[in-house]
């Protein structure tokens, strides 16, 4: 990703972007928790931003000790650029998968993120927030039999 995204961008750069692009203006520390990094590393990231003409940061008119970073024109049209060839990496990647095993992995990431929710009117094992999915459901909506090393009834790779 980081070749298709060069030179103007980094990783690092879009995931800024795209946080701000839901929560723009943002001060610095506002980006810690996102980040998992150090304000040191922060700093250096945002100088390279703003050198670089992606963000801007601009002193708060009431109390000059805060500063607001926030995207530039190029900046934002980076951001979508960026979204694009991620989004185009991952078309990419999921393309080599059979239907099944994006159904499987679309169920597992659902259940690791605790979102998944079992269609009305089933009553499955697996529905009912068992650790693993049912032994065979045979049904569109839920991944056929998976054991605990992750085969199915449909080979894993392809």
């Amino acid at each position: 990703m980081e070749t298709e995204l060069a030179p103007q961008l980094t990783a690092g750069q879009l995931q800024v972007l795209e946080l701000m692009l839901q929560f723009e203006p943002m001060k610095p520390s506002d980006l810690l928790p996102y980040l998992e990094t150090t304000p040191a590393a922060i700093t250096t990231l945002l100088d390279r931003m703003e050198r670089n003409g992606l963000v801007r940061r601009d002193r708060d008119e009431h109390d000059r000790r805060i500063v607001w970073v926030s995207m530039t024109d190029l900046g934002r049209s980076e951001a979508e650029r960026g979204l694009k060839i991620r989004s185009d990496i991952v078309s990419r990647s999921l393309e080599r998968l059979s239907l099944h095993n994006r159904q499987l992995l679309i169920y597992l990431i659902g259940k690791v993120a605790g979102t998944w929710e079992p269609p009305a009117g089933s009553s499955s094992q697996a529905d009912k927030g068992a650790d693993k999915p049912a032994e065979a459901s045979g049904t569109a909506s839920e991944p056929a039999a998976v054991s605990e090393t992750g085969a199915g009834s449909e080979a894993v790779n392809g």
